[in-house]
């Protein structure tokens, strides 16, 4: 039985790469726990006791490994390269923030698209928006107030706690202690998982939970030990696992990785859309979580993460040479260049906005904005006589076609897991635990 149980590790993940010599129950528990180990709690839950990073044994840079490292390596850096040759780099970086706002929040379950962001933004009293687009608008404040702070702060416990207060302000999840850390236990599981019986997963208790942040900080400011995209992928995974708000930690989760790669100057802009490819592969980004925890497998997780990264690097640098020519053959045709290129910021306009950011009288405004039109550029989408708003399709058609951005709408039978939290003092059952369901906290995002 252990035999089998050794040879069929060894071929799905790796152990003999991670730990040399015979198989023995003591080299198969230390495997296990490698990333943490399970603790039974007084109540009768188990919650998961990470290990501190990085971890130990360290990880098999065997040759797969070096060469998706290399692969993400020079696609990262031909992204960064494109910022380059780009005119105005500002002007396109908005939407790529929105974008990835957009992905990461679609990941937990929102509905919201980059047009209705972009509607929003125009108008934020806009009729038929969903409900949770001031989660996105959030993310995307809450993600240039990293950036911004950066400057001047290194990435910590401080700035995340910070980062977390602008991304759930105003929200559903803003009576879920905006800004700290949680004092109750909290747990993971399917939408309709109401106690900790049932849970996925159950992070750290609270008094765990600051232990493990304190060594996550220090991981995060860490940077000699490993290679910076290796060191992204562990901190993101360290830090889903610690689970330390009671919502929003996934959307925090991947800012991390954004704010890393930033302050380590990989990125002089925020350009890489890791979300796409997680959220397209959401079963096996849960599964490759999961698995660090419960087998230690820290190389499927990290070359999971590293082709993301070559792929969705590969994907926004064809979009940003995109961008690049559709401005020139654009520029060929208009008179305003300054209301092209703040189009490119801002790709659903009215004729107030662009009279504001021209400072115009109305009517210079409308009359540059029905040329577009005559050249197609802008196109009408309210279909009313009145506060009429006016899209530029070519450019939004970049971000909608299925090479880079498109991504499926939000399938019912795709799993969706949800952060849930309580006081969990005993175990419940019958009248009980239906009284401890109705107590329960909405699920997180």
């Amino acid at each position: 039985m252990l035999k089998e149980l050794g040879d069929s590790y060894n071929k799905n993940l790796g152990w003999r790469a991670l730990v040399k010599g015979p198989f023995t129950k003591v080299t198969i528990r230390k495997i296990s726990m490698r990333a943490g180990r399970f603790v039974r709690q007084l109540q009768g839950y188990r919650a998961f006791i990470p290990a501190p990073l990085p971890p130990k044994p360290p990880l098999d840079l065997d040759g797969e490994m070096l060469r998706l490292l290399s692969d993400a390596d020079r696609a990262l850096g031909r992204l960064d390269g494109v910022t380059s040759i780009l005119p105005n780099p500002d002007l396109f970086l908005a939407m790529y923030v929105r974008h990835e706002a957009v992905l990461s929040s679609q990941i937990e379950g929102t509905q919201s698209t980059l047009e209705d962001i972009l509607q929003y933004q125009v108008d934020e009293k806009v009729r038929d928006l969903p409900k949770d687009v001031d989660e996105v608008v959030n993310y995307v404040d809450a993600m240039n107030y990293g950036l911004d702070r950066l400057k001047r702060l290194p990435l910590s416990k401080r700035l995340i706690r910070e980062i977390h207060a602008r991304l759930l302000k105003g929200t559903r999840g803003g009576d879920k202690t905006p800004g700290e850390f949680r004092r109750t236990q909290n747990w993971i599981g399917e939408p309709d998982c109401r106690d900790l019986d049932t849970a996925v997963f159950v992070p750290p208790p609270v008094h765990e939970m600051h232990a493990a942040l304190d060594n996550l900080e220090a991981f995060l400011h860490d940077r000699e030990s490993l290679p910076v995209l290796i060191h992204c992928a562990l901190a993101h995974a360290q830090f889903e696992t610690i689970h330390p708000f009671i919502d929003g930690n996934g959307r925090v989760g991947r800012l991390l990785i954004t704010f890393l790669l930033y302050q380590r100057e990989i990125l002089q802009r925020p350009l890489l859309y890791l979300s796409y490819y997680l959220k397209a592969r959401r079963t096996e980004y849960y599964d490759r979580l999961m698995a660090v925890r419960t087998r230690g497998d820290w190389e499927g997780w990290v070359k999971f993460f590293l082709r993301g990264v070559f792929e969705v690097s590969q994907s926004a640098t064809k979009t940003a040479r995109a961008i690049l020519s559709l401005r020139e053959q654009h520029r060929q045709l208009v008179e305003s260049p300054r209301l092209l290129d703040y189009l490119f910021e801002q790709p659903i306009v009215s004729v107030k906005l662009v009279q504001k950011h021209l400072a115009c009288t109305y009517p210079t405004a409308k009359k540059q904005i029905k040329q577009f039109v005559e050249w197609r550029l802008l196109r009408e989408i309210t279909g009313h006589e009145r506060n009429q708003r006016y899209r530029y399709d070519p450019y939004l058609a970049l971000f909608e076609s299925p090479g880079f951005a498109a991504v499926p709408t939000p399938d019912e039978n795709e799993p969706i897991q949800v952060t849930r939290t309580g006081s969990p003092k005993r175990r419940t059952s019958g009248r009980e635990s239906r009284a401890h369901q109705a107590r329960a906290r909405r699920g997180s995002r």
